[in-house]
């Protein structure tokens, strides 16, 4: 049996969810356990799957201790690092998003109801075991937390993976002049967004790109390097992945994230 929310079991509570803070609603959680679970689309694979298998390109053979996933939702990407690392700590600042995925940890499987059309539900069931994942999902540790202000003591870790948050805090500078404290001499920093910046999140003054300066226009990945170069090196060019979100039966959202993958400078 499906288990569901209040809002979940009334479908006009569910859709009307979404005006609450996004990620902390219903229709969040089911949009992104399915982003994260199920099945692929349109031909596009599962990003949190993909994205991992890009980190384990990166590290090219070195042996992984640690890695820290941030901005982790509902855990996928951190399933799959518990793949090739002995400990994950996984942190999204959703209480939400900790919680069903502390879910998924304990029971193994994930349940979520979606959208079809107007108020028609589908019930939806995945289990770790049948994604590879179960056997080595209680290597990761999750806790709900801020990018921004992690614990002085939180690591080193031999990666970090941020995926899809920067264009999300509400001051992405900060939370990158300060992320070098947090991995191991050569460590390895995956960051990937679509830079789909909203004021809603971000303060247009703390853009990392996407505005003009001295009449000129600033992208993401410039602004990126401003902040990074003094303790990273870029690894390669930066490559686009694709992800779907889906929203009903009939409407999904496409967007695509630039990866970039940056090396700490040897102590």
């Amino acid at each position: 049996m499906i288990e569901r929310t209040k809002s979940q079991q009334d479908p006009e509570r569910f859709a009307a969810a979404v005006n609450a803070p996004y990620y902390q609603t219903d229709l969040a959680v089911a949009q992104y356990c399915d982003a994260h679970y199920g099945p692929d689309r349109f031909g596009i694979g599962n990003f949190s799957r993909e994205m991992v298998f890009l980190c384990c390109q990166v590290l090219d053979g070195r042996a992984p201790l640690r890695a820290l996933d941030l901005g982790c939702a509902v855990g996928r990407s951190s399933f799959e690092l518990a793949r090739f690392f002995k400990q994950v700590t996984a942190i999204d600042s959703s209480r939400r998003f900790i919680d069903v995925a502390r879910r998924i940890q304990k029971r193994a499987r994930v349940c979520y109801s979606l959208l079809e059309e107007g108020d028609i539900l589908s019930d939806h069931k995945v289990y770790l075991a049948d994604l590879g994942l179960a056997e080595t999902a209680q290597r990761v540790s999750f806790c709900q937390g801020d990018a921004q202000a992690l614990d002085p003591e939180l690591g080193p870790y031999d990666l970090i993976l941020a995926a899809n948050l920067i264009d999300r805090l509400p001051h992405p500078a900060r939370f990158l002049v300060n992320i070098h404290r947090h991995l191991v001499s050569g460590g390895i920093l995956v960051l990937a967004s679509p830079y789909n910046w909203l004021e809603e999140y971000t303060a247009k003054k703390y853009w990392l790109g996407g505005h003009f300066r001295f009449g000129r226009p600033v992208d993401s990945l410039n602004g990126l390097r401003q902040r990074l170069n003094r303790h990273f090196q870029l690894i390669g060019e930066p490559c686009e992945l694709e992800f779907v979100i889906r929203e009903t039966a009939r409407s999904y959202r496409h967007s695509i994230s630039q990866v970039t993958c940056w090396q700490l400078l040897e102590r």
